[in-house]
């Protein structure tokens, strides 16, 4: 686990030569179930996280948590902590944080390179709690084989019943602090948008209530992901996602020590095909002494 944790923690930092690490690890991946946790600030997914993993952890499985978090204007590192969060959590769950470091959508760019790393060393589920988000950071479906939007009565349940961006990438559907009055009305407002859904792709996730601080209905969210279609895409899409994410991850470091280390402005003294070409010449440059 510890050197699971350096890997990560270079891949996080860009340490250049944590790439090469990653190559004879890719052949191992593919086997991992990853979940994304998302929803609405507050609503409980950390409870519903932690509670997710002790349950797959009884069942005998390996499981990991990646953390999205918060990154510090100053540090640029995760304004919350794992330990904060998952005090609770069982000691046989690596769970580890990222920060967004500016990344939009909720996730993290090390967060493909990451899931790779946890696969290829035999986590069977991967649970990835996304920051809190809004309507349209939705990234999380682009790297889990199932993403849970969780909700909660009492913040505009109407509202957010009707949001197309959160809600059309959810699998499944948690209603949680189900002991809340309204609900119930929020699960039938559900309805609505899952048929909907219905009519436009011909998928119609499940919505289950819940009250994840006390456990109740998290077996049958295990159960509803469980049957879920085991997805086609894991291996090599996966792989191919962590290495558009690192490429991404890196040129973005590039482009921010070129514009740091510019003597001349950009912009207003030139034109903008001039000033795109003048950046893109240092950002690509061979790295020699400064």
């Amino acid at each position: 686990m510890r050197a699971t944790a350096r890997l990560i923690r270079g891949i996080d930092d860009l340490n250049p030569g944590v790439w090469k690490a990653l190559d004879p690890l890719a052949v191992h991946a593919g086997k991992a179930r990853v979940i994304g946790i998302t929803g609405a600030p507050g609503v409980g997914k950390s409870t519903l996280t932690g509670q997710l993993a002790r349950h797959y952890v009884a069942r005998g499985e390996r499981v990991a948590v990646v953390a999205i978090d918060p990154s510090s204007p100053y540090s640029g590192g995760a304004v919350l902590g794992d330990r904060i969060r998952f005090d609770a959590v069982s000691a046989d769950v690596f769970v580890t944080s990222l920060a967004t470091r500016g990344a939009l959508g909720g996730l993290s760019r090390a967060l493909p390179s990451v899931l790779l790393v946890l696969d290829a060393f035999g986590a069977d589920r991967v649970i990835v709690e996304t920051v809190g988000v809004g309507q349209d950071e939705v990234d999380v479906a682009a790297v889990a084989d199932a993403t849970v939007v969780v909700l909660v009565p009492g913040l505009g349940d109407d509202v957010q019943a009707i949001k197309s961006g959160l809600l059309e990438i959810a699998d499944l559907f948690v209603v949680n602090k189900a002991d809340r009055p309204g609900a119930k009305r929020l699960l039938a407002d559900l309805e609505l948008s899952r048929d909907s859904r219905a009519l436009r792709t011909g998928s119609r996730p499940d919505a289950l209530l819940c009250q994840a601080l006390s456990g109740v209905g998290i077996v049958e969210i295990a159960a509803a992901l469980d049957a879920l279609p085991a997805p086609s895409r894991l291996g090599r899409a996966r792989i191919a996602l962590a290495v558009k994410s690192a490429v991404q991850a890196r040129f973005d470091h590039a482009l921010t020590q070129a514009l740091s280390l510019r003597r001349q402005p950009v912009g207003p003294l030139h034109t903008f095909e001039a000033a795109v070409e003048s950046l893109w010449a240092d950002v690509t440059a061979p790295l020699g002494p400064t």
